[in-house]
């Protein structure tokens, strides 16, 4: 049997999982990819990926890669291919076409030129010609572009194969059917179901989990209730050979189902998807294994009699911090009870709000980094029992560091570095009559710190410290600066204010953490800004924009300025001193926007002139501007490097989204107009379309003041304009 490349896709974060899996159905790993595996293997091992892989989305059988620089090459060389060989002249096919580049600017038009070619070579010989039916077709044809280059391919799965046939009727935030599977797999659950050990789910929602785990424990293939394959119908499908695969894998699951001896077991407070749960688990024939009922974590109680096992969980979860803080006590509340009735079991718990898990009252030996579709999260694996147990800390609880040098050499080292930046940095900034800057930002490895001064007080950041370095080693190096800094800096110990800085999902950099209400009035440039160093993770004003609010503010004058993303509206603020004939600020958050409020009345910018809106950025630009409403002459747009907050249409990615973002930006701006566009996102890169359509310059640079000069990384700033028209 000859062989053939295959592209096997998959959840982000799991690929290395794949690529065991296939390893372990018989192909060759190739090489991984985002979001995939290249294999190789006979088309015997193509149809054993659909029928028991548990971690894929689909499997890609490769014809070939051809040249994709533009339109035309893209279909002369999909032309040259054999089509003949896999789809009847009056057949159906479809196209799915991922990627874009300088001349192949949109799907649609990629898609286009692949069905034309095909259409083409299949019309010559007898003039008759295939259908186009992108509800049923007789074969997929996968289009996979990456700048000059097309890998064309038939889709042998059909539908994504994380749909087994037994989930019709969703939960609340269903898990994905194979990011179940990568779940249980990272958790370990085939090494425990071998040994005797059962599986329970207290949050099991519509039993996904358990599904799932029941399967892997009876050997039962994924794809055996899965009624149709996009091969079915392809020309060069071998009946007999999935006939064959099929016998055996029911053999495999009446034998698995015979001798596991792993029960499973799922309970959930919301009576409506438990009775999801029960009718998924009689689909798919496991109700003799699978029991579910209606039950609170209040009354959680480990039935099994299995000494050893594992609780495997998908909580809720908020997106925005206020909604997290709420979940505080639910997180507690399993902790206490998988500590009262599951002591010597593993534990397993998936959530993109990781700091909720302080509340478990255990210590998490293993984390894993996936996706819960767009949104982040994190795998959490406990053991359970009493060498484990830690403090319970709650949600947003500040771990107490007491300030004490333990090693006064490392301290020095430190206490001399402030005093030199002091010295530097702080006598530009005396010069300049700036009165809020960065004095250090990480310059030691030993103290990952970004210390900012504003006025007479002094905020601390700590960087979340990397899993390599000790937590215990991280506590220690923050006492000791939190000891050296007011001395060193010549302030009362009271006017520094120390936070911990991670990566944050959503809104949460924006969600206030605190209520000290301890606000105070800074000046940049004659503009007056409130700030608060203690109630919400960043302070209101970010710093290292300074330099393109006051260049917004020295050409604002006799312009309509729009601010997107505006934050706590520091750029309209300058853009209104600067003389600015009118403002709109948009943002999805209120407490911001009543913030942007106080700047703009703390300056004496009138609001008729100067307007707030509460709104979804994207949606608003994505809507044609009302009838007899100007274009802004100036615009500055400072969008997240990622969003999920509750109030968005979908999720903002700001590497995907930004060409999208910046066009319909454009669209608003005047012919003469500027965009100031602006992210921190440190491995941005700028797609090449835009130069091409616009005038863009990179201002990064200039924008960039002396102290971040050691972290010329901290945001990319560009001009752009329309191309001017020649007469």
């Amino acid at each position: 049997m000859s062989r053939h490349d295959f592209f096997v896709s998959c959840p982000k974060g799991i690929e290395y999982l794949l690529a065991d899996e296939l390893a372990a159905l018989g192909l060759d790993v190739v090489r991984h990819a985002p979001a995939g595996v290249w294999a190789a293997g006979t088309l015997e091992h193509g149809y054993r990926i659909c029928l028991w892989s548990r971690l894929a989305n689909r499997v890609i059988l490769h014809l070939g890669t051809v040249d994709g620089h533009s339109g035309d090459s893209l279909h002369e060389a999909v032309h040259a291919m054999t089509w003949e060989d896999h789809l009847q002249v009056s057949g159906k096919f479809r196209v799915n076409f991922i990627g874009q580049n300088e001349n192949i600017r949109n799907t649609q038009f990629g898609v286009q030129r692949v069905k034309d070619a095909i259409v083409d070579r299949l019309r010559e010989p007898s003039g008759l010609r295939p259908a186009v039916d992108t509800k049923d077709p007789d074969i997929t044809v996968s289009v996979r572009l990456n700048r000059g280059e097309a890998q064309v391919g038939i889709d042998l799965s059909g539908e994504s194969l994380h749909k087994r046939g037994y989930r019709i009727e969703k939960g609340v935030a269903p898990l994905r059917e194979n990011l179940a599977a990568a779940l249980l797999i990272r958790s370990r659950w085939p090494d425990i179901a071998a040994a005797g050990g059962d599986l329970t789910d207290p949050m099991c929602g519509s039993g996904t989990l358990l599904i799932e785990g029941a399967m892997m424990a009876c050997d039962m293939a994924p794809g055996l209730k899965r009624d149709d394959y996009g091969f079915q119908r392809w020309s060069g499908h071998d009946a007999q050979l999935w006939d064959k695969l099929m016998e055996e894998a029911q053999a495999r699951a009446a034998l698995g189902c015979r001798t596991s001896q792993a029960r499973f077991r799922g309970y959930d407070e919301n009576a409506r998807v438990i009775a999801t749960a029960w009718r998924n688990i009689e689909r798919m024939g496991l109700n003799d294994r699978i029991h579910v009922e209606k039950r609170s974590l209040a009354e959680f109680h480990n039935a099994s009699q299995a000494d050893k096992g594992l609780i495997l969980t998908n909580p809720p979860y908020g997106e925005r911090l206020s909604e997290r803080k709420a979940l505080g006590p639910l997180y507690e509340a399993l902790g206490q009870a998988v500590r009262n009735e599951a002591q010597g079991w593993e534990m397993g718990v998936f959530t993109s709000a990781a700091e909720l898990c302080h509340g478990l009252g255990l210590r998490s030996h293993r984390q894993y980094k996936l996706y819960n579709g767009q949104l982040p999260a994190q795998l959490l694996l406990f053991t359970i029992n009493s060498e484990n147990e830690a403090r319970v800390r709650r949600a947003g609880e500040p771990e107490q560091v007491r300030a004490r040098i333990a090693n006064p050499e490392r301290a020095e080292m430190l206490r001399n570095r402030l005093r030199k930046n002091l010295k530097q940095v702080g006598q530009w900034a005396r010069k300049n009559n700036v009165e809020c800057y960065r004095l250090y930002d990480a310059d030691m490895p030993e103290f990952a710190l970004a210390i900012d001064c504003y006025g007479d007080r002094v905020h601390v950041q700590e960087y979340a410290p990397p899993k390599s370095v000790d937590a215990r080693a991280a506590r220690e190096r923050l006492a000791e600066a939190l000891a050296v800094i007011p001395e060193a800096l010549g302030i009362e110990s009271e006017a520094l204010i120390c936070k911990q800085r991670q990566r944050q999902s959503g809104t949460a950099q924006y969600e206030k953490q605190s209520a000290s209400g301890d606000f105070f009035t800074v000046h940049e440039g004659g503009c007056a800004l409130r700030v608060n160093l203690k109630d919400y993770l960043d302070t209101g004003l970010f710093l290292d924009h300074r330099p393109v609010r006051q260049w917004i503010q020295g050409n604002a004058a006799g312009k309509r300025f729009l601010n997107l993303f505006c934050y706590t509206g520091a750029a309209t603020v300058h853009a209104g001193v600067g003389g600015a004939r009118e403002t709109l600020s948009l943002d999805m958050s209120k407490t911001y926007l009543n913030w942007a409020r106080e700047n703009l009345r703390l300056n004496k910018l009138e609001e008729g002139k100067h307007r707030l809106l509460q709104a979804d950025c994207l949606q608003w630009l994505d809507e044609k501007p009302g009838k007899g409403e100007s274009a802004f002459d100036l615009i500055f747009m400072d969008p997240p490097t990622f969003s999920n907050s509750a109030r968005m249409e979908g999720v903002l990615d700001i590497q995907r989204d930004h060409p999208h973002l910046v066009r319909q930006a454009m669209n608003r701006l005047a012919p003469d107009g500027v965009l100031v566009f602006s992210n921190n996102f440190r491995r941005f890169r700028l797609d090449d379309t835009l130069a091409s359509d616009f005038d863009v310059e990179d201002v990064t640079r200039q924008t960039i003041d002396k102290d971040f000069a050691r972290n010329t990384r901290i945001h990319q700033c560009w001009h752009i304009r329309h191309r001017r028209t020649e007469a």
